[in-house]
């Protein structure tokens, strides 16, 4: 009896399960129907009977019908590519052919479209690109997708295809209703210019790539905004010769180049702005073009803004850049090097970004670069090997500083002041005032000489070659009186004379001298030797070195007698009778 009475129970259990179920089903089914497609009850029922010539089952033929409709001026027929549902059905006959109009205008002008880009699948499914990382998304279809974004006034605008079934009937791609609705906009912003629209038709016809006007048109307009900038150079360069000589003056004659080129940039955008426009790869071109001068330019302004500082701190703090200065201050201008080395850096990092972030580098080639970032890296690295060595050797003698700004050093026999460490090489002054342009990284791997390290002071020496009859003390005391009259060497304790060669028939004598730095030890050198050679030649000439020809056959030098021998050259004559 408890078994009858629980089988209502069962059976209701079961009828409930299998109903759930089919709703499940049922359910998931019409969400799967959505995410193909936007339901909707109709179409465009202002318009005409859509000619055979409009293909909108994929997002590529749609677009590429409408282009095709557009070209041939059929602009009704086009009106077919747009959804204007938003609109009554006569709004849709009296403005859809002009809002077709308007849209073809903005997309030639406003952003460079490539239909073989666009989706040529009937559900627009995510593929996987050959040389990108798999998307997870791949295999499931699209019901609307993005063919252009447009900026306005730093708000963007996006022209998006969205597929659309009407009851029972196949879907289509249409140009979705918020798109169509910002159409007017985009054609304020991007429309032809009223110069364009005095021009005769027949130069609106295309040659290649860009009209017949516009051939004609981009030259002249060049040749305009050269000539500005030219005579803006020229206006900046007759300033700089105006102001008084100085750290002002200086600085205004640096930056002729990048004023006269942000001036040509901010006029260039000014005219594409409000008198004339050209299409979409002429104004994207400009686009990437100015963007890249005008960061440029301004970037270089700065960077020569702080060589002026840098300019002036070095005259007012340092001075001649020598070895003549405290190692303080030598270390402070090779700071000020190394700073302006990392302020060149960070400027060039941020007008890279600020260039690749307007031109939506990043947005297009993105992926491409990530997904190839280990072959860019390798072809990088083997083409700027030298260039990367330099500039890491730079910030290695800015950072260890076995040379310092001003310092002296003896590199590959020469004597040089070291004036400037840049990124890639290091500009060396020589006594003679020539300069040395010498890569970092083969200064680096050469051994030199820092004469400046620790101290300019030098120890120097001179020989002189006398007779051995010269006598060595009375020339000693008369170096010191006349080493010790020189401004030059210092430390006179140190003064030493010292017989350190023998020959035959002279000995060599060395003079040392303690000098406060190598170039006035150098001048010390030659005016005490020129001093010493002066007392001998005036007092003690028998002092000069001499060949001694022996014409005896005795020991002249033991005093022992002999008769005289016959000199060289002569032969005994027998007298005549």
């Amino acid at each position: 009896m408890k078994a009858i009475g629980l089988l209502p129970t069962w059976v209701a259990l079961i009828v409930a399960l299998l109903f759930s179920s089919v709703c499940v089903a049922q359910t998931q089914g019409e969400e799967g129907e959505d995410n193909r497609w936007f339901a909707v009850d109709e179409l465009n029922t202002g318009l005409e009977e859509a000619p055979e010539e409009v293909n909108l089952i994929t997002p590529r033929e749609a677009i590429r019908s409408f282009q095709t409709l557009t070209d041939n001026e059929e602009f009704a027929a086009a009106a077919h590519v747009l959804n204007l549902s938003d609109l009554s059905p006569a709004e849709q006959r009296e403005q859809g052919p002009e809002l077709a109009k308007q849209l073809a205008e903005v997309l030639k002008r406003g952003e460079l479209l490539n239909v073989s880009n666009l989706s040529g699948c009937r559900e627009a499914i995510i593929e996987n690109t050959a040389g990108q990382e798999p998307n997870p998304l791949a295999g499931q279809p699209r019901r609307d997708l993005e063919i252009a974004s447009l900026p306005i006034g730093g708000d963007a605008y996006d022209i998006r295809l969205g597929r659309y079934r009407a009851g029972d009937e196949d879907p289509v791609w249409l140009i979705m209703s918020d798109s169509v609705s910002s159409i007017p906009l985009l054609y304020k912003e991007y429309g032809p210019s009223m110069l364009e629209e005095h021009i005769p038709e027949r130069f609106k016809e295309s040659l290649g790539v860009l009209m017949i006007w516009e051939w004609i048109a981009i030259p002249i307009f060049l040749i305009v905004v050269a000539l500005m900038g030219w005579g803006v150079y020229r206006f900046v360069g007759l300033l700089a010769r105006l102001i008084p000589s100085g750290a002002k003056s200086i600085f205004v004659g640096r930056i002729k180049g990048p004023m006269a080129l942000i001036v040509m940039s901010l006029v260039t955008q000014m005219l594409l702005d409000y008198v004339v426009s050209f299409s979409a790869i002429a104004m994207g071109t400009f686009r990437v073009v100015l963007t890249a001068v005008l960061a440029w330019g301004a970037a270089t302004i700065a960077l020569r803004l702080v060589d002026t500082i840098m300019l002036r701190m070095t005259r007012r703090l340092v001075g001649e850049i020598d070895d003549t200065k405290s190692r303080d201050e030598r270390r402070l201008l090779t700071s000020l090097y190394a700073l302006r080395r990392v302020i060149i850096l960070i400027t060039v990092t941020a007008v890279s970004v600020y260039v690749l972030s307007q031109v939506q580098i990043f947005e297009t080639l993105g992926l491409s670069i990530l997904a190839s970032a280990s072959v860019l890296a390798v072809l990088v690295g083997i083409a700027g090997q030298a260039m990367l060595g330099n500039i890491l050797s730079s910030f290695q003698l800015s950072l260890a500083k076995p040379i310092r700004i001003g310092d002296l050093v003896m590199f590959e026999g020469q004597w040089c002041y070291v004036e400037g460490i840049f990124y890639t090489f290091i500009r060396l002054r020589s006594w003679d005032e020539r300069r040395l342009i010498v890569p970092v990284t083969y200064f680096v791997s050469k051994p030199f000489e820092n004469l400046s390290v620790k101290s300019t002071k030098m120890y120097r020496f001179l020989e002189l070659t006398l007779h051995l009859s010269a006598d060595v003390e009375l020339l000693r005391q008369k170096f010191l009186d006349v080493a010790k009259d020189e401004v030059n060497v210092i430390e006179h304790h140190k003064l030493l004379c010292y017989v350190t060669g023998q020959t035959a028939t002279a000995q060599i004598i060395t003079f040392y001298l303690m000098t406060s730095d190598p170039l006035a030890g150098w001048v010390a050198e030659m005016n005490v030797r020129e001093k010493l050679l002066a007392f001998i030649r005036d007092n003690h000439p028998d002092w000069w070195p001499r060949d001694v020809m022996v014409i005896s056959h005795n020991d002249i030098a033991r005093g022992e007698p002999g008769k005289r021998s016959t000199p060289l050259g002569s032969a005994d004559v027998k007298p005549s009778e």
